[in-house]
């Protein structure tokens, strides 16, 4: 499908550029621009994509959309906008029609991945074709195709849209990072219902500070929520406000859910089995029912999925009558084995309040050791290496320090970070041995966290990517 560059950069302050035809396709990555495409050059971290306008030009690009006007004649026409993320994320969405008609969002620290999850699921159980876009990538209710990042870049996440509608699927729960609401890789889509989990320390080698990555957040509210549309806010954080004034401000249907929720009460939670009975009240209505996934923190995204699935038009009986069904997304808090009478859980904790909330947790399931294996990523914040191995020790039993993704990072360094905070802890560099030693030490009655990694099946070290799923790890040491 062709279309006019006037059509591609509709509202982008650009202006018309004579003798442009037809545009074929688009891309911010120059090595892959065909004839025909328009080439944006997007602002990274290290480089502007300016440096690259030659390469476009040679393969092909027929105009360039940027922020910055480039030192001499590419020898094509060029188009300066101020906002060129904004354009390209626009752009991808008028290349790539049509697009599934229902789309809802999350952000937040924690719980992004599970809450798309749900809300896929809950679509799927009363036989509405949905997907979730996120951290594990696209997922349907047949097949997952793997990511690389929580908010994709808008060309691909188009591009898979696009892909997702010609399936016939109509339906999408996407997570909304705050890199990716900063970069305005979501500024093509206009949600119907957004939603906030909760906010914590996370991302600061990106963001200036707290206040800069809470209101990177809070574009999904005030910028790309439809009219009338509906926000879903967990108001048992001690962020929640900033998100209901930001809600309030846009003129949405505000539904608060938590245990001081007017839309969704939490009432009570009580174990049962690994997983747990909930008690809720909705508009009046008690409801009672079981979700077999543990913790508390789960309970709470499994509301603000109820919320946004009932603000995507499912009835409310329908979607409580779905919550039994739920399993948990891959490496949340994942049930992975039991061995020796003890419980082995496999988390994507790899940030401080995610690792303390995964311990808490599982506390209640250990009447023995409570044992966690875990490390931290290199090339990020390195802040909270510390505090994670403060909580560590705090509320394990039995702590094992290991390797995470060092990248190129010294990974003993990063190790030895950890460890000033977890005091007591043992040390072992290599993953697999120590995960390989915490199952050996399992007794009836403990339970084992292995944390960081989550659903990856990968481990980084310098610039080389090796298979690694803490999962088959786990495995394999049961079976050793």
């Amino acid at each position: 499908m062709s279309i006019s560059v006037s059509q591609l950069l509709e509202g982008s302050g650009a202006r018309p550029k004579k003798g442009l035809g037809a545009v074929f396709g688009l891309n911010s990555d120059s090595r892959r621009i065909e004839p025909g495409d328009v080439f944006f050059a997007l602002p990274g971290v290290k480089v502007h994509g300016n440096q690259f306008i030659a390469d476009a030009v040679e393969r092909g690009a027929l105009a360039v959309v940027t922020d910055v006007t480039p030192p001499g004649d590419p020898g094509v026409p060029v188009i300066v906008v101020p906002d060129v993320r904004a354009a390209y994320a626009r752009a991808a969405s008028r290349v790539f029609e049509p697009q599934p008609e229902m789309l809802v969002a999350v952000t937040g620290t924690n719980g992004k991945t599970s809450v798309a999850s749900f809300v896929r699921q809950i679509w799927d159980e009363v036989g509405v074709p949905g997907a979730s876009i996120g951290t594990l990538g696209i997922e349907t209710s047949n097949r997952r195709i793997d990511g690389a990042l929580t908010t994709p870049d808008s060309r691909t996440l188009h591009q898979a849209m696009r892909a997702l509608k010609a399936q016939g699927i109509d339906h999408v729960a996407l997570e909304a990072s705050s890199h990716g609401l900063d970069q305005r890789r979501l500024d093509g889509i206009h949600f119907e219902a957004v939603a906030f989990t909760n906010l914590s320390r996370d991302h600061l080698d990106y963001h200036a500070d707290m206040e800069e990555y809470k209101n990177a957040k809070l574009r999904l509210f005030t910028e790309l929520l439809v009219d009338g549309g509906a926000a879903i806010v967990n108001v048992d954080d001690p962020e929640h406000e900033a998100f209901m004034f930001a809600a309030l401000s846009a003129s949405a249907t505000l539904l608060t859910v938590g245990r001081e929720g007017a839309y969704i009460e939490l009432l009570s939670i009580k174990p049962e089995g690994y997983g747990q009975r909930v008690e809720i009240r909705h508009i009046g209505e008690l409801v009672s029912f079981h979700l077999k996934i543990p913790g508390e923190f789960q309970v709470s995204n499994t509301l603000v999925a109820a919320a946004l699935a009932m603000s995507s038009g499912v009835d409310k009986a329908d979607v409580f009558a779905a919550l039994p069904e739920l399993v948990g997304a891959v490496g949340r808090l994942e049930l992975v084995a039991e061995h020796n009478g003890a419980a082995i859980f496999v988390d994507y904790s790899h940030k401080p309040e995610a690792l303390r909330t995964a311990l808490t947790t599982l506390r209640p399931y250990a009447p023995n050791k409570l044992r966690v294996v875990f490390g931290c990523g290199g090339d990020r914040d390195k802040g909270k290496r510390p505090q994670m191995g403060e909580i560590a020790s705090n509320l394990a039993d039995e702590v094992i320090v290991t390797d995470d993704n060092p990248r190129t990072e010294d990974a003993a360094a990063i190790r030895a970070e950890v460890m000033v905070g977890a005091k007591g802890a043992e040390e072992i560099a290599d993953r697999r041995e120590a995960i390989f030693a915490a199952v050996k030490r399992l007794k009836k009655g403990d339970v084992l966290l292995v944390a960081g990694k989550g659903h990856e099946t990968y481990q980084i070290i310098g610039t080389t990517k090796s298979h690694f799923s803490d999962h088959e790890v786990v495995l394999e040491a049961i079976k050793g």
